[in-house]
């Protein structure tokens, strides 16, 4: 009997369900002004995460997905509604709050264990104490033999992994994570989806994770909220009902290619919705006189 056969799909989203919310959107919007002209980025977000739940946010360029992990992490300021934590309402940045970012944004001038440990010393830590969890977090993401290293000697995954590191030694409650793995080649990056399971199904986290790639939405989730852009809605949320743990292999499965095909729908199915830029490309004028047939 195969895995799937035997997942129970209600009984996983009831015991996802029954958990406390740690993150509620109330009728969130963003606002962004421009001289005298104003664009709605987030109109109105309703939304409800529980405790450990891996969220992942798709849509299309300009929908919003970055905004409102910049909100969530306390970045920008938003317009109006309200985002909470615990019940707290957000008002700016806070170590209960990690966020790692498509860019390494790591310090050049530290090593790998001193970029690791800025956090906790920023929050009193004793530089002994902040020594031993940075070392911790290091071995947990198998980078133990170059803390003494700095990020222009690491490859782009090596990167990310500190990164990461930086943002749960803090041991925040939810941790952002906007396009962490875009830069890298596709075989890093299925070994960082990988690497990211494996840590999230071993500590006390919830992730919230913005991506453009449907195959690593559906991979890593337990639900996917696409939004619309235009102004930035939730069009939908989807439950994810695939087994875990999951492996790249449930990518050739007829359960997962059903739900790619949903979700791409979903971010490609209206055209008014795509990145409103890309419907006024200009006729581009003949600058050559070599034509592709010669």
């Amino acid at each position: 009997m195969s895995q799937s056969t035997l997942f129970d799909v209600n009984s996983h989203f009831q015991k996802i369900y029954a958990r406390p919310v740690i993150l509620e959107a109330k009728q969130l919007s963003q606002v962004f002004k421009y001289g005298k002209t104003e664009r709605t980025v987030l109109n109105q977000i309703d939304l409800k995460i529980h405790k450990r739940e891996f969220i992942c946010v798709i849509g299309p360029s300009g929908c919003g997905k970055s905004t409102l992990s910049r909100v969530i992490a306390g970045l920008d300021p938003y317009h109006s509604g309200e985002i909470l934590v615990d019940g707290e309402m957000i008002t700016g940045p806070s170590p209960e709050r990690g966020m790692v970012f498509q860019g390494y944004t790591l310090f050049p001038w530290k090593t790998v264990k001193e970029n690791v440990m800025f956090g906790p010393l920023m929050k009193g830590a004793s530089r002994m104490t902040a020594e031993a969890h940075a070392r911790e977090w290091i071995n947990i993401i198998g980078l133990d033999k170059y803390e003494n290293q700095y990020p222009h000697q690491l490859s782009g995954g090596m990167k990310q992994r500190v990164a990461i590191a930086r943002a749960l030694v803090n041991e925040p409650k939810i941790l952002l994570m906007d396009e962490p793995f875009g830069a890298l080649d596709p075989h890093t990056r299925q070994r960082m989806q990988k690497h990211l399971m494996d840590l999230w199904q071993n500590i006390d986290i919830t992730i919230i994770f913005v991506t453009h790639d449907m195959d690593e939405a559906i991979l890593l989730a337990d639900r996917i909220v696409a939004l619309k852009a235009n102004p930035g809605e939730i069009k939908e949320i989807i439950e994810v009902d695939l087994p875990r743990p999951r492996s790249l292999d449930l990518m050739a499965t007829p359960e997962f290619k059903r739900l790619r095909k949903h979700v791409d729908h979903l971010v490609h199915a209206q055209e008014d919705e795509l990145d409103p830029a890309l419907q006024d490309l200009p006729k581009i004028p003949r600058m050559t006189q070599v034509s592709s047939t010669k």
